[in-house]
């Protein structure tokens, strides 16, 4: 008889304060042969492939209809419609233009980005070597079950969260996860349950990335489970705010639209009952105040220059998913984080040396071998 599948390893966080032994014997596994095809079977169906969720994408349909989804452009709508009504079809279709053009730059810029963002589910492996009974075998990552036993080398991504069960010279790079660039040393003791991610030296996140060594170690969560999975629902839950920008058109909009309102019901009433003018000569005259009172230009040029903002950040390999994204770089005044170089490219740099006589500055960047040391006398030869 085969031991039963356990019953909720995936929901357990605090496998980096077990003991590797227990462990083994709460995910009913034995080090040396691993599952069975069987019970690897079972387990799939039970807790599903070792994948993360497919975003929950908006058709293209969607996508076009919700760049119309403005207070401004609902107004430039209207316009046109009575401009068009009013037989001024030079007028309409510069109003129209206007708005489909708005509407395609915003489609095409979200598009792309969209495609770019399904980069980040490559960070995941697309194999691993894994011991199921008692053979060695390379599998699709996608088939990892709680429980199998997973074999580590040198320059593998870790296909899963594992507690590791043997090391020999084992470094792991968690830079994906942690943000912190130098190779973490693992071991295979238990650490304290409140222990920090980038202090858990037990455990192999699902993402990082093997620098040095070997290690065996079983799956203790797949797919969602993961602590990469964690952290994809937890930005998958986060609502979208209306930018400093977008929150001031939409004021100005309605209080345009209000504005217009206003003095249209004015002109109207005193052209009615003032004048006694014919009530469809003060309609027109009404319906071309209007037209002429909304700045149909004002949505072209704030989406030409998103545009040209969103594309000086693509040039700096930053993604920009919504072009109103793009302002609210200009209305942050601090940015606090830790360790910049590190969270965005995996680099740090020394910038500054102080000896007890004197500060260096140093300049270069990254890995890249250039740069020097400069004191207050000038350059500082190197003693190499």
């Amino acid at each position: 008889m085969t031991p039963e599948a356990p019953s909720v390893p995936v929901a357990m966080s605090r496998w980096h304060a077990v003991p590797a032994e227990h462990a083994l014997q709460q995910l009913a596994v034995d080090a040396a042969s691993g599952l069975s095809d069987a019970q690897a079977r079972e387990r799939l169906a039970q807790y599903g492939a070792n994948a993360l969720p497919p975003p929950r994408r908006r058709g293209p349909w969607l996508r076009l209809a919700l760049q119309f989804h403005n207070p401004l452009i609902y107004v430039l709508l209207v316009a046109g419609a009575m401009t068009f009504a009013l037989d001024d079809y030079i007028d309409a279709g510069v109003i129209l233009g206007v708005v489909l053009i708005n509407a395609a730059i915003g489609f095409v810029q979200e598009g792309k980005a969209e495609k770019a963002l399904e980069a980040v589910r490559a960070m995941l492996a697309s194999h691993a070597t894994v011991v199921r009974g008692g053979a060695r075998h390379e599998i699709d990552a996608a088939e990892l079950v709680p429980g199998d036993v997973v074999l580590l080398e040198s320059g593998a991504r870790v296909p899963a969260d594992l507690r590791l069960i043997r090391v020999k010279n084992l470094r792991v790079s968690e830079a994906a996860l942690t943000g912190e660039s130098v190779p973490v040393d693992k071991s295979t003791g238990a650490v304290d349950v409140a222990a920090a991610i980038g202090d858990r030296a037990c455990m192999a996140y699902s993402g990082t990335v093997v620098s040095c060594g070997q290690a065996r170690g079983v799956v203790v969560a797949t797919g969602r489970a993961t602590e990469i999975g964690r952290i994809g629902t937890l930005v998958g839950e986060v609502q979208t705010l209306a930018t400093p920008l977008t929150r001031r058109l939409d004021q100005f909009a309605r209080q345009i639209t209000a504005f217009i309102l206003s003095v249209c019901v004015l002109t109207f009433a005193y052209g009615c009952w003032l004048r006694e003018m014919p009530m469809l000569d003060i309609f027109l005259a009404m319906v071309g105040l209007a037209v002429s009172a909304i700045p149909e230009g004002l949505p072209a040029i704030v989406t030409i220059v998103l545009a040209i903002g969103t594309r000086e950040m693509a040039r700096n390999r930053a993604i920009i998913r919504r072009l109103p994204a793009v302002e609210t770089l200009g209305s942050v005044s601090v940015i606090c984080t830790d360790k910049t170089g590190t969270l965005t490219r995996n680099e740090m740099t020394a910038v500054r040396v102080m000896l007890p006589g004197q500060t260096l500055l140093v300049s270069g960047a990254g890995y890249t071998p250039e740069g020097g040391f400069t004191g207050d006398g000038g350059a500082v030869a190197s003693p190499m």
